[in-house]
């Protein structure tokens, strides 16, 4: 009988283990399906993938673990994609307010979903609110990367963004400066976001009438076209 009983124990908590590992697996696989489904272009699809996704991780973890703010996270860029702004923006202060509960204000998920609230309200067109959300996730990136990481780059570039559609192109040059040297540094003279910095920089450049400042940086971009050409 202790024998049987002990067989039965073994075989009981294997039958568990598979449940557990195979559960983890259909929402890491969902998660999965969803990306795939972004990058095809297939948002509607998206959408309802990382929505059933974001129930799953509920019932598994909690409504406050980490899968669920990734689901989140993922729910919003899908409605971004698809020009639904006002659904994106509570999905990602939801995955923000657990991140903050989890981690506290210095970490690198609440860096990363403060970029994304700050773009998502430039698309939006609601400027004032999208930049001081875009210097928060600044501040944060600075202090946990130091000030020449390519992360910091991006959100310097992003705040530039805003700063060009309010039309206040001062603002915006040091800063596609200051992301265009980053990214030299950090990734290359020929990568695709060292384009995408010469780029905003040229035209900020060209809207400022300073075509002789312009003229050298717009000499670089077309060379680095031409290489991918």
């Amino acid at each position: 009988m202790s024998r049987r009983f002990s067989i039965s124990a073994c075989m009981l908590a294997f039958a568990l283990t598979l449940m557990i590992s195979c559960e983890q697996q259909t929402w890491e696989s969902a998660m999965a399906a969803g990306q795939r489904a972004l990058q095809k272009g297939d948002y509607s699809e998206a959408e309802h993938i990382f929505a059933a996704a974001v129930k799953k991780a509920e019932s598994q973890y909690g409504l406050k673990d980490r899968h669920v703010a990734v689901a989140l996270s993922s729910e919003a860029q899908a409605f971004t994609a698809q020009g639904k702004y006002v659904e994106a923006e509570p999905a990602y202060l939801q995955a923000l307010k657990i991140y903050q509960e989890a981690h506290g204000e210095n970490h690198v998920d609440v860096a990363a979903t403060l970029n994304n609230l700050g773009v998502l309200h430039r698309m939006h067109g609601q400027y004032t609110e999208a930049e001081p959300l875009l210097m928060r996730a600044l501040a944060i990136k600075e202090r946990l990367h130091g000030p020449d990481h390519p992360d910091v780059a991006l959100t310097l570039h992003n705040l530039g963004l805003v700063y060009v559609s309010q039309g206040v192109l001062e603002k915006a040059e040091p800063l596609y400066r200051r992301a265009l040297a980053i990214r030299e540094k950090a990734l290359g003279e020929t990568h695709r976001d060292v384009e995408k910095s010469l780029g905003e920089l040229v035209s900020v450049l060209q809207k400022l009438h300073r075509e002789a400042d312009a003229a050298p940086l717009e000499e670089r971009l077309s060379a680095i076209k031409q290489r991918r050409s």
